[in-house]
């Protein structure tokens, strides 16, 4: 009789572990990504059929000044926040590993020794020895354990998408601040030889009013041109400063001085192939971060679920025990057990319930958070692309209007000498038109040059 009940449990229990394999494959789902995501339309007025990305550069290729890239290897090498990202990927690996270890029974061992005081009625002094182990196993019948590792798994996938971000990000700081130091430069540098010929023009008024050419007015005027030059040096000398210590920060170093070249001396590619928007999924380190963390989301999903179902494990324990220590390693003192159990949550106070419901509602967060990711990625490409095209026709047109400014400036100065129908305030007007249009000329160059930076950033160049 015995012999036939532990031949039905025996079925019972292979039942309902074959069962449970085969209902594991619907509790928990398989990660898809979401349809519809991308199409030709995300990049605004382009719609390619060429797969060439710029993304696809190194930063060693994009930008050729050597003084740039040492910047750029130095800040990969000794940025805080890059060294930030690189800890929580060591986080999250030792995370990963931990969740692979799930699948291995557990095992611990006790060694004991006590001294009991009865009372006589109960037989006086005791002593008890003990040394034992134990190990525990659940069988991953619903897939709870194998969605946690694939969590774990993305979360680690996510932390290095997170460093390769930081890291394109840092290139794109480095390089921008670089050219911005460059484009102060060469405003200062305009800026100090404007000068120069400004105190010119003050002795030639002087000249000119001693030879009644002109009116005392003319030379207090240009002594004010003069100063309103002079005035901007200052501003011009503290935003090159704020801009070394800025990147000097970007750089892991204390604030100070920045080697460097001239804005005249950059080179910078004009191809700008921005390849097919899918592309985008692979390139850029932010979008494949947020599709992550809808993966590790959707896994926990996974998880919520098996908790509904009840849980197999197997424990065992063996060892010796015994009154005396004289016959502890004696056959008498073995004693060992094993023990299979189902556990089924059947009233949890509306936890496991409550579980899965946030689940859900977090996978559906960063399910719009990967899609908003995406469309602004779409956006920034976009913007940079019309940034660099504005910053061209600017380039153009400016260089136009340099050449007649310059050649207002001239014609005006041997105007005022020959003619009394001009006087000093054309000659100021024409100069200081010819200043703001040489700072804006710099301007647009430095416009043009960022754009690419932005636009190499925006597809997810810098990061391989």
């Amino acid at each position: 009789m015995n012999l036939q009940r532990t031949n039905i449990r025996s079925h019972l229990l292979t039942a309902m572990l074959m069962a449970g394999l085969v209902t594991s494959c619907t509790v928990t789902q398989k990660y898809q990504r979401p349809e519809g995501l991308v199409n030709d339309q995300l990049y605004r007025d382009s719609v390619g059929v060429d797969t060439t990305n710029m993304a696809t550069l190194s930063w060693r290729q994009l930008f050729t000044d050597t003084l740039l890239q040492a910047l750029i290897g130095e800040g990969i090498e000794n940025n805080l926040d890059l060294k930030i990202a690189v800890a929580r990927i060591k986080q999250a690996d030792a995370n990963f590993k931990q969740s692979q270890l799930a699948f291995l029974p557990s095992l611990t061992g006790n060694l004991s020794a006590s001294r009991l005081k009865l009372s006589d009625a109960q037989g006086g002094s005791s002593q008890v020895y003990q040394v034992y182990g134990s190990t525990a196993w659940e069988a991953d019948i619903w897939g709870k354990i194998k969605s946690s590792k694939r969590a774990a798994l993305a979360a680690l996938l996510q932390s290095d998408a997170y460093k390769q971000a930081v890291q394109t990000q840092l290139i794109a700081n480095i390089a921008t601040s670089y050219y911005a130091l460059l484009a102060y430069d060469a405003q200062l540098k305009i800026t100090l030889a404007t000068l120069e010929n400004r105190k010119e023009d003050v002795e030639t008024m002087k000249t000119l009013k001693e030879s009644d050419v002109v009116t005392g007015a003319a030379v207090v005027q240009s002594e004010a041109n003069r100063y309103s030059v002079e005035i901007t040096i200052p501003d011009l000398q503290q935003n090159i400063r704020e801009t070394e210590n800025a990147l000097s920060i970007l750089l892991g170093r204390n604030p100070g001085s920045i080697v460097r070249d001239t804005l005249g001396a950059q080179q910078l590619t004009t191809d700008l192939r921005t390849g097919l928007p899918a592309q985008l999924l692979a390139n850029r380190p932010d979008v494949r971060e947020a599709e992550y963390q809808l993966r590790y989301y959707f896994e926990q999903t996974n998880v919520a679920r098996a908790y509904f179902y009840p849980t197999l494990s197997i424990t065992a324990e063996g060892g010796l025990y015994n009154n005396k220590l004289s016959n502890f390693f004696s056959a008498s003192s073995l004693f060992g057990n094993i023990i299979g159990g189902l556990t089924q949550p059947i009233f949890n106070n509306g936890i496991n319930k409550q579980r899965l419901n946030v689940a859900k509602a977090q996978s559906e967060e960063y399910l719009v958070t990967f899609k908003q990711t995406l469309l602004s990625a779409g956006l920034e490409v976009s913007n940079a692309l019309f940034d660099y095209q504005a910053a061209s026709e600017k380039i153009t047109s400016r260089s136009k209007q340099l050449y007649f400014l310059d050649k207002s400036v001239e014609y005006t100065k041997e105007l005022m000498k020959y003619s009394s129908a001009t006087n000093y305030t054309d000659v100021l007007t024409s100069e200081q038109s010819l200043l703001a249009a040489q700072l804006s000329s710099i301007n647009d160059k430095l416009q043009q040059m960022q754009a690419v930076v932005t636009l190499y950033r925006s597809l997810g160049g810098g990061w391989k």
